[in-house]
């Protein structure tokens, strides 16, 4: 019993957190407001780490590299099981908005946020990058900051061995930040707590009104994906062992996915989970960083939702070839442009709307059902990197990889 609590305390400390958190909130309602600030300091603290964590991950991956031909085949195997997996959640979704439709009666409900509509291509330039160094230490510049992350570790594996103390500083680098994110996680049972509090006492009545049944088809979907499918691509990638070393690892991402409602936040305990699960850290730390910006299967899934909702609302129809063929493609451009930060979808909502020519009325809900599902749908962007990593490593190593690892 010793030996249990001790390998497995961590995980216990941090389901009682989420526990009685989320009794708190269902008991004493809006009441638990107070506690927000305590859940918004251990996501700040995590905020905080992560952006020299990636670059450190990132470019000490790439810096180490010696073998540039198999990086390449990794690359292009990470954007293949990026793409594929997303348009395979959307179709997914597509069908299960046939069998269960959407209930049309619905009320636009205002919503507060002042949104600020760009052009695309400036959408696109502030996306990839920015025009002063120090922007690149903000979250919200998180794939410009990627991007300089891997051209700094090609850079480092370009210099040889006029590079090797940068090489060296990039991998101390990348082993300290690791441990300030062990650190910062021992607060995750209290931070977490707090968080869950503030969701269930604020949002939870609202799961229950106008938009239930939206909500209902997307959480119904969501949890389909990430048990099912996210079980078959485990098993793709290592067989049954492939199956129990990646659920074996994802309870703590898992919790801290639904607690932050972040994947950015998320990557430090992505990156634990993929070394515990064997994926080679050339592949973790390229595929996960990427993934929290660019792949995004719960994204995918709340797209099509709230494009049905939408239609739904404006008494169009949302199934015809032409337009599902539109939605396939928004569903890749909104898991790109998305930030992976809470209530980051608003700008995929836009996107989304000016492509089917709606008026702006049909932001409003679609910014309802993006906020009401954003746990869940973080748990797939998030959880799904690391299964991801895992069908990248079984295309990239061979099918026996897991038999060469611990």
């Amino acid at each position: 019993m010793n030996s249990f609590y001790k390998n497995y305390k961590g995980i216990i400390w941090l389901i009682a957190g989420i526990v009685a958190g989320s009794l708190a909130g269902f008991i004493f309602g809006e009441r638990v407001k107070i506690l927000k600030p305590i859940g918004e300091i251990f996501l700040n603290l995590l905020f905080t780490a992560v952006i020299p964590l990636v670059f450190f991950s990132v470019a000490s991956a790439i810096g180490n590299l010696k073998e540039t031909n198999k990086l390449n085949k990794m690359m292009a195997v990470m954007v293949l099981v990026f793409l594929s997996t997303v348009l395979i959640s959307a179709s997914l979704t597509i069908l299960a908005v046939r069998i269960f439709p959407v209930h049309e009666h619905m009320t636009n409900t205002p919503l507060t946020e002042n949104i600020v509509k760009k052009p695309l291509g400036d959408q696109l330039t502030q996306l990839l990058t920015t025009s002063e160094f120090f922007e690149l230490l903000s979250r919200k510049s998180m794939l410009a900051m990627i991007i300089f992350s891997v051209l700094t570790g090609f850079a480092t594996l370009r210099s040889g061995k006029d590079g090797l103390a940068f090489s060296s500083f990039l991998n101390s680098g990348n082993e300290v930040f690791k441990n300030v994110f062990t650190v910062i996680m021992k607060m995750a049972p209290l931070g977490l707590g707090a968080y869950f509090a503030y969701q269930v006492g604020v949002f939870g009545p609202q799961l229950f009104g106008t938009y239930a049944r939206s909500l209902g088809l997307y959480y119904g979907t969501g949890a389909f994906y990430f048990v099912v499918i996210f079980t078959l691509y485990a098993f793709i990638a290592g067989g049954v062992k492939g199956i129990k070393k990646y659920w074996n690892n994802n309870i703590i991402p898992s919790a801290t996915a639904i607690g932050t409602c972040s994947s950015i936040a998320n990557i430090p305990a992505n990156l634990d989970a993929a070394k515990k699960i064997g994926i080679p850290d050339y592949i973790a730390n390229v595929t996960i960083p990427l993934g929290a910006t660019l792949h995004k299967d719960g994204s995918s899934i709340s797209s099509i939702i709230k494009m049905a909702v939408v239609f739904a609302l404006f008494g169009k129809s949302f199934d015809n070839i032409e337009t599902i063929m539109i939605a396939l493609g928004m569903t890749i451009l909104v898991s790109i442009v998305e930030g992976g930060i809470p209530n980051g979808g608003y700008v995929g909502e836009l996107l989304f709307i000016s492509a089917y020519g709606f008026p702006p009325e049909a932001l409003p809900p679609a910014m309802i059902i993006g906020t009401l599902v954003d746990p869940m749908a973080t748990l797939l962007n998030s959880t799904g990197d690391t299964v991801a990593a895992m069908l990248v490593t079984r295309f990239t190593e061979g099918k026996n990889w897991l038999a060469t690892r611990a």
